[in-house]
């Protein structure tokens, strides 16, 4: 049986406590609320397989909550907790959307057989029906697209020339995305069927670098106990990759020269030329022609480069693909994370657009999977961002000369951010929570 996420919502702690104890006793991670907006802001904070609604919260209406609940969360079960004298209601709920009901007093083998079977069902859903939200790369890599003209270029030059077999040399800072193009270029090309092999250049030492790149025989150095055919073998009829390509070591370079002009080689270790089909397509974010002119690099490599040179502008350079480029990396970790964060505060959005993101979309994917592991809301708020990124306000003591607006701001503000629920949250505060809604509007807290 596969483990759920469970919530539960009753007004009644005893409840809670009873049924938080018997599903984590089964192996189920369980969160709680207790009214129906507090269960409406932890199932928007994250991704929940099952809810467990009691019908009567408080002065509230569960019967109300389950159309809410299913229209928002199609994914999630729910099943109703009833009195026996209520199963009318229950019932009424089901046509509302919920999938089952259990009875109080709970009969707890009852109770046991209902979750397994709703944890099998949940599992072959998630075998058959993939999460929509849940990208097909597993990295997580985005689909190259943008609206900003420099970028629009690029993409245009790539798709002119994928379908061909020149030599692509794609240049831009680090982060802008220049695997992702090169992986994109071989799928739009006739070698899309055929591997995509990748060749990180600083990674590797000149001999380990050499022999992953064209292969080694048996004995040919110490602790090499058996063949290998090396990554030009392994990418044969398909695209070779090389990251970074400035960094290669100066002794490989004429190896790599007359590889890409004549298709030939050696295995290190083995005198027996041989011959293979690969398109090459390199990256860098250095200067070649000032590493050329400082003898780090030969000019006949990299004119035979620089065929087709692809410049990619930074992120900052691209500022009206930010947010939609955040958008899909929250969709994606939100799968990730089993979680549904609906999106970002307004000063989050305002912080993209002015940061110059020196790391670009590599940092704005770290920013974004950070953000939504720590989310516990509806939105990623701008206490959720790295204080590099000048998105928190200097800590304040008792004492500072500031105003006691000030001070309650960032109490109410941390609080929030380590409590799961606005009941929670009220609670330490020793307000209600109508009270503390207000003062999050006053304040401006999402």
């Amino acid at each position: 049986m596969s483990f759920l996420n469970i919530l539960i919502i009753d007004d009644e702690a005893n409840i809670r406590k009873t049924l938080t104890i018997f599903m984590e006793s089964r192996g189920h991670k369980v969160s709680t609320a207790s009214s129906v907006r507090s269960a409406m802001e932890a199932a928007a904070s994250q991704r929940f397989d099952l809810a467990l609604v009691d019908l009567r919260l408080g002065t509230e209406s569960g019967l109300d909550l389950i159309p809410a609940m299913a229209k928002s969360f199609p994914w999630m079960k729910l099943v109703v907790i009833t009195a026996y004298a209520t199963v009318e209601t229950a019932v009424e709920a089901m046509k509302r959307g919920a999938t089952d009901y259990i009875t109080k007093p709970f009969d707890f083998n009852r109770l046991d057989h209902l979750i397994a079977q709703l944890a099998s069902f949940c599992e072959m859903e998630k075998r058959l029906m993939p999460s929509p939200t849940r990208r097909e790369k597993p990295s997580g890599e985005l689909e190259i697209e943008s609206r900003e003209p420099a970028m629009q270029r690029a993409l245009a030059l790539a798709r002119q020339v994928a379908s061909s077999e020149a030599v692509v040399l794609i240049r831009g800072m680090s982060g802008t995305g220049k695997t992702v193009l090169a992986r994109s270029m071989h799928l739009m090309s006739k070698r899309a069927k055929g591997p995509f092999g990748v060749i990180s250049c600083p990674t590797l030492s000149k001999d380990l670098l050499e022999s992953e790149l064209f292969g080694h025989v048996k004995g040919a150095f110490t602790g090499a106990l058996r063949d290998n055919p090396g990554r030009v073998s392994a990418c044969e009829g398909g695209t070779l990759f090389f990251d970074e390509i400035g960094d290669l070591p100066l002794a490989i370079q004429p190896k790599l020269l007359r590889f890409i002009q004549e298709r030939e080689y050696e295995r290190v270790g083995d005198q027996h030329t041989r011959k293979a089909d690969v398109r090459i397509i390199a990256a860098t974010n250095t200067d070649l022609e000032q590493a050329v002119k400082e003898g780090r690099f030969r000019e006949d490599l990299y004119y035979r480069l620089n065929v087709v040179p692809i410049e990619l502008p930074s992120l900052a350079e691209r500022p009206g693909d930010i947010e939609q480029l955040a958008s899909r990396l929250l969709a994606y970790f939100n799968a990730e994370n089993h979680k549904a964060i609906q999106g970002f505060t307004d000063d989050v959005l305002g912080i993209f657009r002015s940061y110059a993101w020196p790391g670009n979309i590599r940092e704005l994917r770290n920013v974004i999977e950070r953000a939504v592991i720590l989310c516990n809301t509806s939105q990623i708020d701008a206490d959720l961002l790295p204080e590099s990124m000048g998105s928190k306000k200097s800590a304040l003591r008792l004492g500072d000369p500031v105003t006691l607006d000030r001070i309650e701001e960032q109490h109410i503000r941390k609080v929030l951010a380590e409590t799961s629920s606005l009941q929670d949250a009220a609670t330490i505060l020793g307000i209600d929570q109508a009270t503390l809604w207000r003062k999050r509007k006053q304040l401006g807290i999402r």
